[in-house]
């Protein structure tokens, strides 16, 4: 029995539309500076992690509200997020860099193994996360604005919190406020660090920190 409310619910939109806010703002001003695969693979992983978050909320808001339990989108969420930060990360490295099995075969008595894959989602999550954050700082230093790194860190290091809070009994309230609290403060940290970039002038230089004539 999940304890959510529905102000709870309403809250889980808020770290959603500083995401979103913060991806709108970078498209913006890495359109002149991305190839097309580059930055089709940075708006494709934006999407995914929005959507991915919407998703969670409006589960939450729908079994709060009574309406119904609808588990498959609680049960996206982990990996449609994962993929869309992989995705957004080699988007940023690859405009950086200049670049944009085996089978098993089982019997039918015994069938195979689950495999709940939340450790792939993790590394997952982290490696492309990880890889935007740190494009993003590289770009700060270039625009001689290296301060913006600690938004950029802050943003990081709450990411992380909430992939360890994402592994918790989330059938708790406290837990939830919790992850709520974590959550909008890593998104405002994006959001935040991402205008900070625009107002120092990101739109007008190209990758390098130079200015676009």
């Amino acid at each position: 029995m999940n304890e959510f409310s529905i102000p709870m619910a309403l809250a889980d939109y808020i770290p959603v539309f500083l995401f979103g806010a913060a991806a709108v703002v970078l498209m913006r001003d890495l359109y002149n500076k991305m190839s097309k695969g580059a930055f089709a693979l940075f708006a494709a992983g934006a999407i995914d992690i929005a959507c991915a978050g919407a998703l969670k909320a409006t589960y939450k808001l729908l079994y709060a509200a009574g309406i119904c339990d609808f588990q498959p989108l609680s049960q996206m969420f982990f990996p449609v997020q994962s993929i869309g930060f992989l995705l957004a990360g080699l988007g940023m490295v690859a405009m950086l860099c200049h670049r944009q099995g085996n089978t098993a075969v089982y019997g039918a008595a015994v069938p195979p193994a689950v495999f709940q894959g939340t450790g792939l989602f993790v590394l997952v999550m982290v490696v492309g996360l990880g890889c935007m954050m740190t494009a993003l700082s590289i770009l700060s230093v270039r625009l001689k604005k290296a301060g913006l790194i600690a938004f950029f860190a802050l943003a990081f290091v709450c990411s992380l919190c909430m992939g360890y809070l994402s592994s918790r009994d989330f059938t708790e309230a406290a837990a939830n406020w919790a992850a709520e609290g974590v959550n909008i403060l890593g998104q405002g940290s994006l959001l935040a660090g991402t205008l900070l970039l625009h107002r120092a002038g990101f739109a007008d230089v190209d990758r390098k920190g130079t200015a676009i004539r």
